[in-house]
């Protein structure tokens, strides 16, 4: 799943996941996930910091805070590469932080990194 408020981050990451033969699933921001994670449980979750609404930081926390999928992957994107914003992805859960604009090799990378773990 990506979540990320920009549609050109949104369907790029969708463009590189789906040409690896991934399936996926996008949401505009967390309040939309949120239902979208619900019904379709997926197993690795990339989520923007910034965002309207409900940033990453408290999708990550609610995802994390869930017992259905508090062991799912989650990915934290952002634009900014600050010693801060990975500090507070991990202190809400996230498991992995990846600097935008991100490669197709670091989206894969952290797929695999991850693959045990979302099976």
């Amino acid at each position: 799943m990506v979540i990320d408020d920009s549609k050109t981050i949104r369907r790029t990451a969708e463009t590189l996941l789906k040409q690896a033969g991934c399936e996926v699933i996008t949401a505009t921001d967390g309040f939309e996930a949120l239902g979208k994670i619900a019904d379709h449980h997926p197993r690795i979750i990339f989520v923007d910091i910034m965002m309207p609404r409900l940033d990453g930081y408290q999708t990550c926390a609610l995802i994390k805070h869930n017992r259905i999928f508090k062991e799912t992957p989650v990915i934290m994107l952002s634009s900014k590469d600050g010693l801060f914003d990975r500090a507070r992805g991990r202190i809400v859960g996230s498991d992995q932080y990846l600097t935008k604009p991100f490669t197709r090799e670091e989206l894969l990378a952290a797929i695999r990194r991850h693959r045990d773990k979302a099976a």
